[in-house]
């Protein structure tokens, strides 16, 4: 039980920091959730919003993370 409740602490200081990084990114204007291919369509009482481009870069980065993190680890 006490393995399960360090991973549930873990996995919510990592929730923590990527919030603090998704604010910091808000508040210096970079264009995460509005990037080139991001597809938004707004039509007269609706807007549909789907970050393709932006859910491909994260997939790349944490990728890239999670590979530099594995590589330590052994």
């Amino acid at each position: 039980m006490a393995d399960i409740g360090k991973m549930l602490v873990l996995f919510g200081a990592l929730l923590l920091v990527f919030g603090i990084i998704l604010i910091a990114a808000g508040r210096i204007n970079l264009p995460i959730g509005r990037l080139p291919g991001d597809i938004v369509y707004r039509g007269k009482h609706t807007t549909v919003y789907f970050p393709l481009v932006t859910s491909i870069l994260i997939s790349i980065v944490l990728s890239v993370v999670l590979y530099v993190i594995s590589r330590f680890g052994r």
